[in-house]
């Protein structure tokens, strides 16, 4: 088998990995290095000359994307959007809200609610933040 058809495949399940580990972005950096060993297997090059390429690329690409990539996956929360811009946002207690229901507003919307601790009882009128929303469900916190 041809050097570079080797470094192709690599890359090509390299990329495939990348894929189906979703958030870590490790794999698809190496395999741009191995399609970046694979142009000095073309021309001919020794075997040590495209793994010294490989290893090149690799630390240039990780060192380089990784951090771009994951500065992507920390979204402000001025750039969030549905019910994930509810999360940290202050509401008021509307009706009784402890671990089995109650109702909270949320900029002006009415929102089901639940207490996120377990044994925590909020009466009407209490200032809250939610924590994360469940389907149609506020879960909030004192």
């Amino acid at each position: 088998m041809a050097a570079w058809l080797a470094w192709a495949i690599a890359a090509l399940l390299l990329a495939v990995g990348e894929i189906f580990t979703p958030g870590l972005f490790f794999l698809g950096p190496v395999a741009l290095a191995a399609v970046a060993a694979a142009v000095p297997a073309v021309a001919g090059a020794a075997t040590w000359l495209q793994l010294l390429v490989f290893a090149g690329a690799s630390f240039a690409s990780l060192g380089f994307l990784r951090p771009i990539a994951r500065a992507h996956l920390r979204m402000p929360a001025a750039l969030r959007t549905g019910t994930a811009a509810l999360e940290g946002a202050h509401a008021v207690v509307l009706q009784r809200v402890d671990h089995t229901g109650g109702r909270v507003r949320i900029g002006g919307e009415e929102w089901t609610a639940r207490a996120f601790m377990p044994d925590q009882v909020l009466e009407p009128g209490t200032q809250v933040e939610v924590v994360k929303i469940e389907g149609a469900t506020a879960l909030v916190y004192l």
